[in-house]
């Protein structure tokens, strides 16, 4: 399957009006709604969108037919004729029904927030598990709607919306949409089987996993490429990367670990898309140590890192071990700077300091590797000593009579998983 790719240029830019609707539900919240839009902004012009406007509207509910109000979608339909508007674009989730109600309404090519965020993802993933988890994810987002949908459909020239599974997949009847969900799923089964197999493997070898994440756009994938000189892309857009980036890194004693790059996070990620990504996602779950890596420079920086706790406590991965890394600290002033918390797992860093990526280097290594003990094991016994070598940094190497007395910095959660039988001769 071809998929479509951004054309960004002047002529083919889609022109659309934003709207969000700032409802009790959301105040209550604790979201920001100002940001929550220019986050949508930023969204528009990652799919290639020209935005000509943003509207907001406060109303306690919302209108179960219009979504907005039948006067603020007035306003959106005589904007869109004064500027030549052809989309509009809402920052919330709508319903199949809201969706051709506004369709009729305002002539114009209706996408919500969540099929924004599905139209980048497809165009964005390169790997077959990554095409094959976001074509499920937008079937799974499409299928309900599908009555909501009838203008969108004969509008399928291009543009966003319409990235992904392609236009005589979107004019399935529901029948075939199930089949082509089932038969995803069976595809991705196998995938995840592999990506298992690949998990067991390291586990065996003693292979330590890191796992960089975050909110997107914070500076996840230029760290995966200043720490280990990975040929990866890094832009400053949100979801410049998708799929997921395993690169070995060597920490200052010379042990190399896995450190792997997960797509970034956003708020009200669609449950579609977690769902189709969990696989994906769960390479969190398996990593020895977190780095959440926070945009020091974003004003919405707690609220950002909040959003990542709550995926990651979805993941099943809450409780992990973690060092939350303040990046970009070259674009913060003084003031900021003085805001941002301190403590053993914190650390500030500028991803293009070498000094900053070296203290980096040895405030992971601090934590895998862990605190030293000492152990006697006998001399016959090579199979131990050399087990000792892989769950651990050997500092220091002596002999007594016929034992041999090895000083290693070793992680609880290693010996744990792969050194109980040294236990024994731990002294």
């Amino acid at each position: 399957m071809k998929m479509s790719t951004y054309d960004t240029s002047a002529e083919q830019l889609e022109k659309a009006i934003l709207v969000s609707l700032v409802t009790d539900k959301v105040k209550r919240s604790g979201s920001d709604p100002e940001h929550s839009l220019a986050e949508l902004v930023s969204l528009a012009e990652t799919a290639g969108v020209e935005v000509i406007g943003t509207l907001m509207q406060n109303k306690d509910v919302p209108d179960s037919k219009w979504f907005v109000g039948k006067g603020k979608a007035q306003e959106i339909k005589e904007m869109a004729e004064e500027t030549g508007a052809t989309t509009a674009i809402f920052d919330q989730e709508l319903s199949g029904a809201q969706v051709r109600n506004l369709e009729v309404a305002l002539d114009l090519k209706i996408i919500d927030r969540t099929q924004l965020i599905l139209d980048i993802f497809a165009g964005r993933a390169k790997t077959r598990e990554g095409i094959l988890q976001v074509e499920l994810a937008q079937l799974t987002y499409l299928l309900p709607r599908l009555s909501g949908h009838g203008v969108n459909l004969s509008r399928l020239g291009g543009g966003i919306g319409t990235r992904g599974p392609g236009e005589t997949k979107l004019e399935m009847d529901r029948r075939h949409i199930r089949d082509r969900i089932t038969e995803l799923k069976r595809q991705l089964e196998t995938v995840v089987q592999h990506r298992v197999l690949h998990r067991e493997r390291r586990r065996k070898s003693g292979v330590v996993q890191v796992a960089l994440v975050g909110y997107t756009n914070a500076g996840k994938s230029t760290l995966l490429r200043q720490l280990t000189a990975a040929d990866v892309l890094a832009e400053d857009k949100l979801f410049a990367t998708l799929d997921p980036t395993s690169r070995s890194l060597t920490l200052p004693s010379g042990k190399e670990v896995l450190l792997t790059d997960t797509v970034g996070f956003i708020q009200n990620l669609p449950h579609d898309l977690v769902a189709a990504f969990r696989a994906t996602l769960e390479e969190a779950n398996e990593a020895e140590l977190l780095l959440h890596v926070v945009d020091s420079a974003s004003q919405m920086r707690e609220r950002q890192q909040h959003v990542v706790e709550e995926v990651l406590q979805e993941l099943g991965a809450g409780g992990k071990a973690t060092l939350t890394v303040y990046n970009k600290i070259d674009q913060c002033g003084e003031d900021v700077l003085a805001l941002l918390p301190g403590g053993p797992d914190v650390i500030r860093v500028n991803a293009f300091s070498e000094q900053d990526l070296a203290q980096l280097r040895e405030a992971i290594e601090d934590r895998i590797l862990g605190d030293v003990a000492q152990f006697r094991i006998p001399a016959s016994r090579g199979d131990l000593a050399a087990l000792a070598y892989r769950v651990g940094e050997v500092t220091e190497q002596d002999t007594d009579d016929d034992d041999l007395i090895l000083t290693i910095r070793l992680n609880p959660a290693d010996m744990e998983k792969r050194g109980r039988a040294l236990e024994e001769y731990r002294v």
